[in-house]
């Protein structure tokens, strides 16, 4: 099983640069990280993991410009996002965005996409906070209409659309891998099936009840069932979760570093290193 990392990356901890050479130099398969834009002050929105909101969530560097300096300084090292909020961005210039890292980086992007969990900061994007996801299906479709390798118009149900263009480059596989996050069920799954490459779970709680599920939605769509990828992601390992994992038949986990500086990341990358 490959064994990858993700990390709030911030302006207070390691950087991009030194941590994507020593994940490579040490034989880890991935980095993927996070987003948010800002987080409101005035916020009503609960932290769904309870408590107080970690500093970290207000100082997240932007993961496609962090990416691209990873990209830069490594060769092998797969680069993803975990997750992008898409229902936030302009699906034409996040289209731009992948193909141009996933193209310059030699096909080692993954889009790993999410819809939110903060309504305020949703909603200074102008995201209508109930139509969130029906916006970020149309907004996947409409990017692949732009990776596609003919000049291909869309127009969603939500009113995105594109006209037929010229959309250069194109992702290096002519699309990237897409992973969805999100908690199991139905809507997700057939989703996922219909749109994505595999699922995107966070911490991997559940995964034997709920790949059942999963694999029903993805055959049903017709799609091979040895092609679903289910990565586990933001993981707090042990041998045994690991092992469970693999046993699924999970080919990847991404295991959560913490947001410090150089010598506490490292220090756990230490500890990590024995789970590849």
């Amino acid at each position: 099983m490959r064994i990858s990392t993700t990390i709030f990356l911030t302006d207070e901890t390691i950087t991009p640069v030194r941590l994507a050479r020593e994940l490579e130099e040490r034989g880890f398969a991935g980095l993927y990280l996070p987003e948010h834009t800002h987080i409101p002050v005035e916020r009503t929105t609960p932290y769904p993991a309870g408590g107080e909101l970690p500093r970290e969530y207000g100082r997240t560097l932007d993961p496609f410009v962090a990416l691209g300096q990873a990209a830069a300084v490594t060769e092998r090292l797969g680069l993803g996002t975990g997750v992008t909020l898409i229902a936030q961005h302009d699906p034409i210039a996040l289209a731009k965005r992948v193909a141009t890292l996933d193209h310059l980086s030699g096909g080692r992007f993954t889009l790993g996409v999410g819809f939110g969990w903060n309504r305020e900061e949703a909603a200074d994007h102008g995201v209508d906070w109930a139509s969130r996801r029906r916006l970020g299906r149309d907004r996947i479709d409409l990017m692949k209409a732009l990776w596609a390798p003919e000049p291909t118009a869309y127009a969603g149900e939500t009113g995105e659309s594109v006209r037929a263009s010229e959309a250069w480059p194109k992702p290096a596989g002519g699309a990237p891998r897409i992973l969805l996050g999100g908690a199991a069920g139905p809507k997700l799954f057939a989703r996922i099936a219909a749109q994505a490459d595999g699922w995107l779970p966070i911490g991997g709680r559940g995964l034997a009840d709920a790949l059942p599920a999963l694999r029903a939605a993805w055959e049903a769509a017709g799609r091979d069932p040895k092609a679903l990828q289910v990565v586990p992601y933001a993981v707090l390992p042990n041998p045994d979760k690991l092992a469970y994992y693999a046993d699924l038949g999970c080919e990847e986990a991404v295991l959560q570093l913490p947001p410090g500086e150089e010598a506490e990341v490292l220090g756990v990358l230490d500890g990590y290193a024995r789970y590849l």
